[in-house]
């Protein structure tokens, strides 16, 4: 792909603009043409995400989910590597909180099971992830191929386990039994009800504090690091990592370790924060959504947040479009959703070749005339 010539502003801030307002214009045509007003829809989508009453707390909640599968493709991509395996890494991430809180629960101090199990999320998470590194690095399998796959192996050992040896006993539901009492991370509406504030009740919980952490230290990874100059290089050229004295094999190796810890700490948000169990099919496609907040978010965690907070807004205030209309079911929301990522990914650099003629002519027009 050729290096675009633009400001890096207009990259990363007036591209992505120009192709969510594209999305929406299409999508406003399309709900205008099913005889529903535009604007209205689109005034109570942003009521629904942000003003009604614990409609901000499901937005941000769902945000967390994004943040780290986004920034799970991200630190994939900074080394050109494909990261689809977002699901099942976030699936073993749950099925790491569920064994550490099953089985450590009751024995050792709360706060501690809680941060053991959010260490086992990265860890089971980072396995699923090292998996597919070591056999590209070391076997030459490509990186799209054994990230898909690796979700079906998931998916097949969180049912074998949940309709199984895991299952709890005398209920039909593939779901373990619930954790210990006090193994929860603590939800937002609880803390700032006990502070005087009256927020709506909503699942938001700690674990969006620890993806904003995610966020910095993602961004001290890849800018501030020996390790993360060495990600970007081997992305840039393996054969010039090479030269300099890197191994690219191992930096991919790492580079899938890391991403695939950072998926597998959505089930964070997911089974401590909300179920406190280890439930089949948690992860709801936010592995694949992922994809498109890294590319709308330019793989650079300060965008992902801002990518995050649009897909978290349009599936909060899409329940709500559900709601008010009857014409705007919730296929009706994922189309929207699917147009977004379509102009973000597909057609991410649609706007290029205008905004580089605008740009560079008003370049020429302030260069001195040497005539």
């Amino acid at each position: 792909m050729q290096a675009s010539r633009l400001p890096r502003y207009v990259d990363i801030c007036v591209i992505p603009i120009l192709n969510l307002l594209t999305a929406l214009f299409v999508a406003g045509i399309i709900i205008a043409i099913i005889g529903e007003n535009p604007f209205t829809a689109l005034s109570v989508m942003l009521k629904g995400a942000f003003v009604y009453k614990g409609g901000l707390g499901y937005t941000l909640f769902y945000t967390t989910n994004f943040i780290f599968t986004g920034l799970a493709v991200a630190v994939a991509f900074h080394a050109m590597l494909f990261n689809i395996g977002g699901e099942g890494q976030a699936a073993m991430g749950g099925l790491g909180i569920g064994l550490v809180a099953l089985s450590l629960g009751g024995i050792l101090p709360v706060l501690v099971v809680i941060a053991l199990a959010i260490l086992g999320s990265a860890l089971f998470g980072a396995i699923w992830g090292f998996i597919p590194g070591y056999l590209q690095a070391k076997r030459g399998s490509h990186i799209v191929i054994t990230t898909i796959m690796f979700n079906f192996i998931a998916s097949a050992i969180m049912v074998w386990l949940l309709a199984g040896m895991l299952m709890a006993p005398n209920q039909m539901s593939p779901e373990t039994i619930s954790f210990q009492n006090g193994v929860m991370l603590w939800q937002f509406h609880d803390i700032l009800n006990r502070l005087g504030f009256d927020i709506g009740r909503s699942p938001l919980n700690l674990s969006f504090v620890l993806a904003l952490i995610c966020c910095f230290l993602v961004w001290l990874l890849i800018w501030r690091t020996h390790l993360g100059y060495r990600i970007r290089a081997t992305g840039f050229s393996p054969k010039a990592s090479t030269y300099a004295g890197y191994q690219p094999e191992t930096i991919i190796i790492i580079t899938m370790a890391i991403s695939g810890a950072l998926a597998g700490m959505m089930a964070v948000n997911e089974i401590l924060g909300v179920q406190h169990r280890v439930i089949l099919n948690f992860t709801s496609g936010y592995g694949f959504t992922g994809i498109a907040v890294a590319l709308m978010g330019r793989n650079h965690p300060l965008g992902i947040i801002f990518a995050s907070l649009l897909f978290g807004a349009l599936f909060q205030g899409g329940a709500e479009l559900d709601f008010e209309f009857q014409t705007i079911t919730r296929d009706m929301v994922v189309m929207i959703q699917g147009l977004i990522i379509l102009f973000s990914g597909a057609l991410a650099y649609m706007f290029n070749p205008m905004l580089e003629k605008l740009f560079l002519n008003e370049e020429r027009l302030k260069e001195p005339n040497n005539d």
